[in-house]
């Protein structure tokens, strides 16, 4: 599985997906400016899971009906970095097969899955 983290993802969740293994590009060092569609587009182009704290790619995915690869969502308050690291590997080890052409929303108390 291969992720595109939005300019949005805590540098620390996208060094401990590299210390992990995965292939993770980052948009903070592709380029910071991109808009939403552009990094959509890049992430599907590329064939990779976007992750994001950015609710406005709901609105692409539903709305304009748009097909992705997959997106996770992150939805906990105080942007808590090493939380969000606990729940993305415990996402990751356990669900790694719900994952691809679903909209993950993370929470502190749940995962929810919606499929693409």
């Amino acid at each position: 599985m291969k992720f595109l983290a939005d300019v949005n993802i805590e540098k620390p969740i996208v060094d401990e997906l590299r210390k992990m293994g995965y292939d993770i590009e980052w948009v903070a060092e592709v380029n910071r400016y991109m808009d939403d569609m552009s990094i959509f587009k890049m992430a599907q182009k590329e064939n990779r899971v976007l992750l994001t704290n950015d609710k406005d790619f709901g609105e692409i995915v539903f709305r304009q009906k748009l097909i992705t690869t997959g997106i996770v969502l992150f939805r906990i308050k105080g942007q808590d970095v090493k939380g969000k690291e606990k729940l993305l590997k415990r996402l990751l080890s356990a669900h790694s097969d719900k994952i691809a052409r679903h909209f993950v929303v993370v929470a502190m108390d749940k995962f929810r899955f919606i499929p693409i």
